[in-house]
């Protein structure tokens, strides 16, 4: 009961919040929003005064209210533009304008979060620290420093007491989804408690910036070697929970077309640089930067594409990233049923749904797409298209696909800024065929399944026996170590598999 009248309370906070930017009025465009509830927080907030120059677009104006109540909301709004599904893509596409940032802390804390995190005092490990911030978001700010040996840092602090607004302001969420897992069917499709767990996570995450580190080092690793894109080093000495310092760079930001040009850079082979290099991290390595807003990607002297801010990241299987080039694959050739048979392989479609008739809406959205000049086909929208057509088959929504989307989305974006006559196709196929060339050609494949034989045969025996156990329908039963054979079972799969290569090639 007490839970429940603090959760009422904070729900009348966040009408009030969302009356002063005429934002209540674009609940009613969420189909699980009951009828009922705008008309009733407008009742609630009669008094509260909206104010001046608020945007047209109903999304938009979701988008500055999240924005002015505080880290939470912010990150929820982030996650509503991944969800066209949830919230109707009018609104979704609104929400892409939330622009994460927040006034500045005191430096008093910075100093003390600083001594406290690096067990020092500011002077003992940098020569110079500016007190003013270069940036400041909802979890931290950035400030500009120097090393004792003269090397140029930026050293990111988290926000003081941020990890309690989010505990606060997240089981406020926690409560509706629960709310409406219980008495909306349609939620339980669209697991809201799942999106609510997810924006947690990735918040928590965020909050923790020796993970940060650890992502900026894991991409810069599987970047290695590629031309034209790199990612700042990491001081890991000065790094902790609450402080992430890191190389220094110097560029010009991809939303500054007129210094790009003035500096000579093609902004063609940027925006196409981009592109590939996001569909190569996501594809190839499975693990990609999904906050790729034009502040977090800077350009060298040199003509170098540096990424920063490593607090969102994307990570996909080798069954995801199949799923993705095998239905972009699919697309770019008009192949429907191609995408509907891949979409029932992966199991994203329930058992006694028809291929043909999914084939033909992948049809529905896709040849009006198909049919349009080149430089005006999204394959973003296209995404975004595909992702929301889940009602009528069943569908249950992959959050991982849907960050995928967002991601390549924002990708599109910064190419078609550079140049607005961007063929996303055209820069898409090259990557997408080497892809699948390397990775779903028969013969890798049958590699794959040589590679696998062993393992699995290493792990029948428990299988086996875990199978069996289940059987014992309520007998109480203690696990025993299986007997081991004659032969080990991960020679015993190199032999298969050596005979399998050998009657191949005879």
């Amino acid at each position: 009961m007490i839970r429940t009248v603090f959760h009422f309370f904070s729900l009348i906070n966040l009408a009030v919040g969302l009356r002063r930017f005429g934002a209540i009025r674009s609940l009613a465009s969420i189909e699980l929003v009951p009828d009922w509830a705008p008309k009733f927080l407008r009742l609630c907030t009669f008094f509260v005064p909206r104010k001046k120059d608020i945007p047209d677009d109903d999304g938009e104006r979701l988008a500055a209210a999240l924005a002015g109540m505080g880290p939470a909301y912010i990150k929820l709004g982030q996650t509503l533009a991944t969800r066209p599904d949830l919230v109707g893509r009018a609104l979704a596409e609104g929400l892409t304008t939330l622009q994460d940032r927040l006034p500045a802390f005191g430096f008093d804390k910075v100093e003390a979060t600083i001594k406290r995190e690096l067990e020092g005092e500011i002077s003992e490990f940098f020569s110079e620290f500016e007190e003013t911030p270069v940036a400041a978001a909802s979890i931290a700010q950035v400030h500009k420093a120097k090393l004792k040996d003269g090397t140029q840092v930026a050293v990111k602090v988290l926000r003081p007491d941020v990890e309690k607004r989010f505990t606060r302001d997240l089981a406020l969420f926690e409560w509706l989804a629960e709310l409406a897992n219980k008495h909306i069917r349609e939620a339980r499709r669209l697991r809201l408690i799942e999106v609510v767990a997810k924006i947690k996570e990735t918040s928590l995450k965020e909050m923790d910036l020796r993970l940060e580190a650890s992502a900026a080092a894991e991409l810069e690793q599987n970047m290695e070697g590629e031309a034209g894109y790199r990612v700042p080093s990491i001081n890991w000495d000065l790094t902790a929970r609450r402080v992430l310092t890191l190389e220094w760079v110097s560029g010009v930001r991809l939303n500054d077309k007129e210094t790009l040009i003035k500096a000579g850079h093609d902004l063609t082979e940027l925006g196409h640089r981009i592109v590939q290099i996001f569909l190569k991290q996501a594809m190839r390595d499975g693990y990609f930067h999904a906050d790729l807003h034009q502040g977090n990607l800077l350009v060298e002297e040199d003509g170098t594409i540096v990424a920063i801010d490593f607090g969102i990241m994307g990570r996909l299987s080798k069954n995801d990233r199949r799923f993705l080039a095998e239905i972009l694959f699919g697309f770019i050739s008009r192949d429907y049923k191609r995408v509907a048979e891949v979409h029932f392989d992966a199991g994203y479609v329930p058992y006694g749904q028809s291929v043909e008739e999914f084939a033909q809406a992948m049809r529905v959205i896709a040849d009006p797409i198909m049919d349009l000049p080149v430089e005006k086909i999204s394959a973003g929208k296209l995404l975004a298209q595909l992702f929301a057509t889940t009602e009528r088959f069943s569908m249950r929504t992959q959050p991982q696909l849907l960050l995928l989307q967002r991601s390549m989305v924002m990708a599109e974006g910064l190419a078609l800024h550079l140049n607005p006559q961007t063929n996303m196709w055209e820069i898409s196929r090259p990557v997408i065929e080497a892809w699948m060339y390397d990775n779903l050609s028969p013969e890798i494949r049958l590699a794959d399944a040589i590679v696998q034989i062993p393992r699995a045969l290493e792990r029948l025996p428990m299988k086996l026996d875990q199978l069996l156990n289940k059987e014992l329908d309520g007998q109480e039963h203690t696990y025993t170590q299986p007997q081991k054979s004659g032969l080990p079972p991960f020679a015993f799969g190199l032999v298969i598999g050596a005979i399998i290569m050998k009657i191949l090639i005879l």
